[in-house]
């Protein structure tokens, strides 16, 4: 029995990129090596998928997956396989790239041995994609391909070679066939990447953002009236995500920096005079995440924390504009709770001027903005916002049961903090409910 280490593991290694996920294609029963493996590693976390003739092992934070050689063929309205037995070099034949088309082998005669039947490696140190078959064919039988294409010249910073860029602008309406959920896969992965541009500005090229991002393809376009321009947003918008990538690789602040504007294009208007203005996309753009995100299949977190920072991300820039008080200082940390940090790095972000003088006057204002914060949270704890008169010591203070009143007038103490009005203190703010404790509706004694 043959074993080999193939595809991404062999790619990585050739690249000298560190390597987590492990595929081996066993010429014979992959199933039954894997078994022998997961017997000699003494290892439980073993799952078998019988149709697929595969076996994965997670090995102390390892990915190992297993299967026999085989060749495939495809139903013109399915990417699943049809899966038969064959040799390792049909198996290679099979896959999406050259440079995923090579094994590395780990029998005793030939150990370390690379077997490389298309001239993978020649292509990794050209820097190119290319197809171990017809492009078209290749697409066809597995459209997910035309985002793994994208994904792969994204993160590998790879040109896609002239034929296959061709192939892929004529299949674009196969991916209508591919689960959202791989699709989503594929983009993530892609928003991974050191400079994620790339990828959206071939998805834009290719003809792949109607179809899977339509509300990122009407972005696009630059509009001009009399002396007045707007830039064009999708450009503006790819340009945010790249000077996110450069300072964090959080995923979810580099979707919301994709989504950030979603709602101009929904809001843009001509007022003479002004030019153009784009009033309200902040909150637009946030309700339109509860149909975008579920379309994409996204957790309901990931949805809330983007609808917040959405929401919330004009309001860091007008106050660094104007003459700020502690009281609206105190009102967008607690609006942002946890995730302050990450709404003034996206504002620093959005700022994508070509004028260095307005970019050095924005920064300088967040800078200041943020110093304000700091020493706000220091004065008053401010971070972790809650009333320092709790829900059972309002009910005894006021003669009242559990019930809605009470969060009345724990509001009614919190925003007399957010507002100024009495210092973040408990005797301050108790004798500030029993004062105005009848200003709110109920029966309170």
């Amino acid at each position: 029995m043959e074993v080999y280490a193939v595809g991404g593991y062999v790619r990585d290694t050739l690249l000298k990129k560190p390597v987590t996920d492990i595929d081996f294609v066993v010429v014979g029963d992959g199933i039954h090596f894997a078994k022998y493996v997961k017997k000699a590693l003494n290892v439980h976390d073993f799952v078998i998928f019988p149709r697929f003739r595969t076996a994965k092992i997670n090995y102390k934070g390892f990915q190992l997956e297993f299967v026999g050689a085989r060749r495939e063929s495809y139903d013109p309205e399915s990417r699943n396989p049809i899966v038969e037995a064959s040799d390792l070099t049909a198996d290679l034949m099979r896959r999406d790239f050259t440079i995923n088309a090579m094994a590395m082998s780990l029998n005793s005669e030939s150990y370390g041995e690379i077997i490389d039947p298309l001239d993978g490696r020649t292509d990794l140190e050209r820097r190119i994609l290319r197809t171990p078959l017809s492009p078209k064919e290749t697409f066809f039988d597995d459209p997910l391909r035309i985002m793994r294409a994208i994904r792969f010249s994204t993160q590998l910073d790879f040109e896609i070679e002239p034929g296959v860029l061709t192939a892929l602008e004529g299949m674009t309406e196969r991916l209508k066939i591919i689960s959202q959920e791989r699709i989503t896969s594929e983009l993530f992965k892609m928003l991974a990447a050191p400079k994620p541009s790339i990828g959206f500005e071939l998805m834009s090229k290719i003809g792949i953002l109607p179809i899977i991002l339509p509300e990122i393809e009407i972005m696009k376009g630059v509009e001009q009236r009399g002396t007045y321009h707007h830039k064009d947003v999708f450009f503006h918008t790819i340009k945010v995500i790249d000077n996110i990538a450069a300072i964090t690789d959080k995923i979810e602040l580099r979707f919301t920096a994709m989504i950030h504007d979603i709602g101009k294009p929904r809001t843009k208007a001509f007022k003479e005079g002004v030019g153009w203005t784009f009033h309200g996309h902040d909150e637009i753009g946030a309700r339109m995440l509860t149909r975008f995100c579920r379309r994409l299949k996204l957790p309901n977190d990931l949805m809330k924390y983007a609808q917040k920072l959405v929401r919330l991300h004009l309001r860091p820039i007008a106050l660094a504009e104007e003459e700020v008080t502690d009281s609206a200082v105190r009102r967008l940390m607690a609006q942002a709770g946890e995730d302050v940090d990450d709404l003034m790095t996206l504002c620093r972000a959005d700022i994508t001027s070509g004028n260095p003088q307005r970019v050095k006057r924005h920064l300088a204002n967040f800078d200041y903005l943020t110093e304000r914060m700091q020493a706000v949270a220091e004065k008053d704890e401010m971070r972790a916002f809650q009333s320092p008169v709790r829900g059972d010591e309002i009910m005894q203070i006021c003669g009242i049961q559990p019930g809605p009143l009470v969060g009345k007038l724990k509001t009614m103490i919190e925003e007399a903090i957010l507002d100024g009005v009495i210092p973040f203190d408990h005797d301050a703010a108790q004798a500030y409910l029993e004062e105005h404790k009848g200003d709110i509706g109920g029966s309170v004694q």
